[in-house]
């Protein structure tokens, strides 16, 4: 695709600079991925793909920083041409979903082995040293390709552009569509149940967190105890029918987080609304990427261990998913999420 840098009517001789426009777009992107990061606060040394999330937000700083360097200086004085910034940017961009995707599923996949029984400073240094080799080898190979060289091109009738081109992600392009079609696939013909499961999903969620907030009193009497353990098993009764099998239950989880997220990337495509790769690869991508990565190592693994896993908390419950599927039984409602570091065990007095 083609970026316009400068355009100006051959007539009137009016120029435009396209600059600020391109400055402003990046401040919001990188204002953007910084909200997202923040919203879905974890600690950094749990995964590959947060401190990936990290290095994004800083990209996007270095990229706002120079661009605003071009716009300060003048594209005649500045130290880095703004065809060559947003050219090689784009083509760098383009180029880490991949890897970022395959080193973050084998990172979730030997987080249960020895391999991840490591601790919190060497688990942050093997992120860091991994996220820095994608961005340099990505960097690398892409810089011998990029040009970065302005074309003029007659824009419309009487209006001259100076235009660069810059890529887009044509991997995102099939993620987004991929995902999108698979989820719509699998939900359409559980559509009149969908309603109940979510409903029971959600009073799975409250269960929990009701159980959670009773074991942080230790001064409990066995009176009220009982009343409670009682009161909960009769919440616990009456289980839905069918219930989901477990992918279905993942999917549905992964689907009411992210498909509006889907949903606008599709209607861009659809509508032909052309993204650069360094806008469409962000924060928001790559929490969904983490998401889908997460589901599918749970349900890999969920023979085996469960929902009793080590995966980092994600934004999907998926334990609650777990339960949807399975059945809670009433003897397991006080480890309702496992993954939380220490596995609490229920005290009674």
């Amino acid at each position: 695709m083609l970026s316009i840098i400068q355009k100006w009517e051959g007539e009137s001789g009016c120029h435009t600079d396209k600059i600020k426009q391109y400055l402003l777009l990046i401040l919001l992107k990188a204002g953007l991925d910084a909200a997202v990061m923040y919203l879905c606060r974890r600690k950094l040394h749990t995964s590959f793909l947060n401190t990936c999330s990290l290095s994004f937000v800083l990209a996007d700083t270095v990229m706002a920083f120079l661009m605003a360097t071009v716009w300060f200086l003048g594209i005649e004085r500045s130290l880095v041409p703004p065809c060559f910034l947003l050219a090689y940017a784009s083509a760098t961009y383009a180029a880490l979903p991949l890897p970022m995707m395959y080193l973050g599923l084998m990172d979730y996949y030997l987080e249960d082995t020895c391999l991840g029984n490591q601790s919190a400073f060497y688990k942050s240094l093997k992120n860091v040293i991994l996220t820095l080799l994608v961005w340099m080898l990505a960097g690398i190979y892409c810089f011998g390709s990029v040009t970065g060289e302005l074309m003029e091109l007659d824009y419309v009738a009487g209006i001259k552009a100076l235009v660069c081109e810059v890529e887009e992600s044509t991997f995102i392009t099939y993620f987004v569509l991929v995902i999108f079609a698979a989820v719509i696939c699998a939900m359409v013909p559980f559509c009149p149940s969908i309603p109940q499961w979510v409903c029971e999903a959600d009073r799975l969620s409250e269960a929990g967190k009701l159980h959670e907030n009773q074991r942080s009193d230790l001064f409990l009497t066995s009176t009220p105890c009982a009343e409670t353990k009682s009161g909960e098993e009769n919440d616990l009764e009456g289980p839905v029918q069918p219930r989901p099998a477990l992918w279905l239950s993942l999917t549905l989880g992964f689907s009411i987080f992210w498909m509006p997220y889907l949903t606008l990337s599709v209607a861009c495509l659809v509508f032909g609304f052309g993204v650069p790769a360094y806008i469409t690869v962000n924060v928001l991508w790559l929490e969904c990427t983490n998401s889908l990565l997460v589901g599918v190592i749970f349900w890999a693994k969920s023979d085996t261990l469960g929902p009793y896993n080590r995966l980092p908390e994600n934004v999907c419950s998926w334990h609650i998913c777990w339960h949807l599927s399975k059945g809670t039984p009433q003897q397991d409602i006080a480890v309702f999420n496992p993954s939380r570091g220490k596995r609490n065990t229920l005290l009674s007095v």
